[in-house]
């Protein structure tokens, strides 16, 4: 199933959590689990952010995908979302 997640970080955790390192290895982690087919990152609101574009078996695996981001990274994250082919199915 295709899902897409958006996260945002808030300034000042996403600055230590970039100052620290903490920030690249919990993307490192999310990476290695999603394996993302794109992933895009960019300030959006003025806010560290990014967008991931990625497949997995069962919609309830994204509780675990998105753990790391609450807990290392106080991230706001959306609903993941499906392309509409795959809705259809």
């Amino acid at each position: 199933m295709r899902m897409m997640l958006r996260f945002t970080l808030p300034v000042e955790k996403g600055n230590q959590a970039f100052n620290d390192g903490l920030l690249g290895r919990t993307m490192e982690s999310v990476m290695t689990k999603l394996k993302p087919e794109a992933a895009y990152f960019a300030p959006l609101d003025g806010k560290r952010s990014g967008m991931l574009f990625f497949d997995i078996a069962e919609p309830s695996q994204i509780v675990e995908v998105v753990e790391p981001l609450f807990l290392n990274l106080d991230a706001a994250v959306e609903a993941p979302s499906r392309r509409r082919r795959d809705r259809m199915m």
